[in-house]
């Protein structure tokens, strides 16, 4: 198999955290539904492939993602991973948290939105009314000891409203940080960020008192900028780096988005890098073909394409 040549860049950092969300965000973007075995072996295959974060699952009404409808039967399929793997959950609200907490639960992650639009859209409520929706979620996530992520969407561009401004992600983000989320993932929701983009937000949020170690990045690759973006964000400090195994997932609102960062793409970056991942890059490559089997098409991954030449 062939790997990256490795050159290291000092000004980067020795380790990144990947935080897998192909089993969750790839997949509910799916049009079929794959069947719950299909997705625990999914995810016991992404474990194996050395990958330690794997959101697993959204604990959202079956009516609005009927593609993650079997949430109760699939997390208890991967309690055998609970003490090597950490295993994330969306939980939208007072309800889904319940519902994960019931299953054991340890990490849950909310989901907001920086714009107006893209709040009434997703969420049919305002970005305020998300925030109180969202406070009482963590609060007792919290209280019961579980990690809380908060992811906000469309950090850089949104459709509707073009352009976002600076100011107001990094409210947003402030609100997000003040009720208690250990950690935030921004969100390129339609793949539309540039490096320097990345680069003024990432020092406007440390200006603003939220520290860059809490900060993970998320980004889409409608435009190819996502490994661009990433290293831009690299270069800043942040060590969590959202991807999808084979590039699975999209974006409803963007009709030309390729999907999420594939994670093999990533890891392919990081090695070259000389930056630790802890991820096996032949078995993820293997898996993701794996799934795209399954899935009835390649993978958009332009690194499993590439490797699975080679076989």
């Amino acid at each position: 198999m062939t790997l990256p040549m490795v050159v290291r860049d000092p000004r980067l950092p020795s380790r990144v955290r990947i935080h897998e969300v192909g089993a969750r965000d790839g997949l509910q973007n799916e049009k079929g539904v794959v069947p719950t075995g299909v997705k625990a072996e999914f995810v016991h295959r992404l474990a194996a492939s050395g990958l330690t974060t794997i959101e697993a699952t959204s604990f959202v009404h079956p009516k609005w993602v009927p593609q993650l409808a079997d949430a109760e039967d699939l997390f208890p399929l991967l309690a055998d991973l609970g003490d090597t793997v950490d295993l994330p959950v969306l939980v939208p609200n007072e309800r889904g948290l319940d519902r994960a907490l019931a299953l054991g639960a340890r990490h849950v992650a909310v989901f907001a939105s920086a714009t107006e639009s893209f709040a009434k859209a997703n969420l049919n409520r305002t970005v305020d009314e998300a925030l109180a929706m969202f406070e009482p979620v963590v609060t007792r996530a919290k209280a019961e000891r579980a990690r809380v992520r908060g992811y906000l969407s469309m950090c850089f561009g949104d459709p509707w409203e073009g352009a976002v401004p600076e100011a107001q992600v990094v409210r947003v983000c402030r609100a997000l940080i003040d009720m208690g989320c250990d950690e935030l993932s921004l969100g390129d929701t339609i793949g539309v960020a540039t490096p320097g983009q990345v680069a003024s937000l990432l020092t406007a949020l440390n200006t603003a008192g939220v520290p860059t170690g809490r900060i993970g990045v998320h980004f889409h690759d409608t435009y190819g900028q996502a490994l661009s973006n990433t290293l831009t964000a690299l270069r800043h400090g942040v060590t969590t780096v959202d991807a999808s195994a084979g590039g699975l997932g999209g974006c409803p609102y963007a009709k030309s988005a390729t999907g999420n960062l594939a994670t093999e793409d990533l890891v392919w970056m990081l090695h070259g890098l000389g930056i630790d991942t802890g991820v096996d890059l032949s078995r993820l490559t293997a898996t993701s073909g794996w799934m795209a089997e399954h899935l009835g098409r390649p993978s958009p991954s332009r690194t499993v394409r590439a490797l699975s030449h080679q076989d």
